[in-house]
């Protein structure tokens, strides 16, 4: 662990180069997608960086997790490879730094239009007339139905074994609004 006191960088008002390239591998390697640009990844890390101005608790985490986080490998962060970056970042998946990083980016990671456009999300749909004659049918990220008979010989199970009663009342019979209207008690039932 890495104190304040020991180390004046954690006091620092901005954090170094080499630090934000640490930040936006961290949210990279925790939300993998390979279509996404940089510029996303690169704009949440300011996004985190900007947060963390609000809260020097935060900054300090921030600082700190990034300080330390080269003392769980042998390695440089930025030199692992994924899978090895992966496991670094389970391990401290439960500290306030991490947490604060994830929930940060999954709030506005996704909010990004260059991330709307590597999604192919167009966008709300109300101010374009809406879905239905607009994509609504679209799915070509899904595989085509498979519409065919399935070949095997389907068992009549016959009639009911018991009666089935009629859709509507037979003649003369009444029916029934309310089956217990106007009495408290049920007959043959027990009470305590």
């Amino acid at each position: 662990m890495v104190f304040p006191a020991k180390y004046s960088e954690l006091n620092a008002l901005e954090l170094s180069e080499e630090a934000r390239r640490i930040l936006t591998r961290i949210i990279r390697v925790a939300f993998p997608h390979p279509d996404f640009p940089d510029g996303p990844y690169e704009r949440m890390t300011q996004k985190i960086i900007d947060a963390s101005e609000e809260s020097r608790w935060f900054r300090m985490a921030l600082t700190q997790g990034l300080m330390t986080l080269d003392t769980l490998t042998e390695e440089h962060f930025l030199d692992l490879p994924e899978d090895r970056a992966l496991a670094v970042l389970k391990r401290i998946a439960d500290l306030e730094f991490f947490g604060f990083i994830r929930r940060t980016t999954v709030l506005n990671l996704y909010d990004d239009p260059e991330v709307h456009t590597a999604l192919g999300y167009e966008g709300e749909s109300f101010s374009q007339g809406g879905y239905l004659y607009r994509g609504f049918n679209d799915l070509t990220w899904l595989p085509e139905p498979r519409i065919e008979e399935c070949g095997v010989e389907v068992t009549e199970i016959g009639p009911l074994p018991y009666a089935v009663a009629p859709a509507a009342p037979e003649d003369g019979v009444q029916s029934v609004d309310h089956l217990f209207k106007g009495t408290n008690t049920v007959e043959g039932a027990m009470t305590r």
